[in-house]
């Protein structure tokens, strides 16, 4: 499991790669990402999602979710 800090980082890398694609603002996207499944999933260390690339959480993962 990934420390605090590079979790920290991680989620802000990926809210701000969320808030570029959707054209929205960080708070928004920030809002969005942490009432998200995925991000329920990147803090469980049985999924090994936190392994994956900042792209591959926000494209496949985080829209995805949002479009269904």
């Amino acid at each position: 499991m990934l420390s605090d800090l590079l979790m920290w980082n991680k989620i802000g890398r990926i809210v701000t790669l969320l808030a570029e694609r959707l054209d929205i603002s960080g708070e928004q996207a920030l809002d969005i990402f942490y009432t998200s499944k995925t991000n329920e999933r990147l803090h469980d260390p049985t999924t090994l999602l936190y392994t994956f690339g900042d792209l591959y959480i926000i494209v496949d993962e985080v829209i995805r979710e949002i479009q269904k």
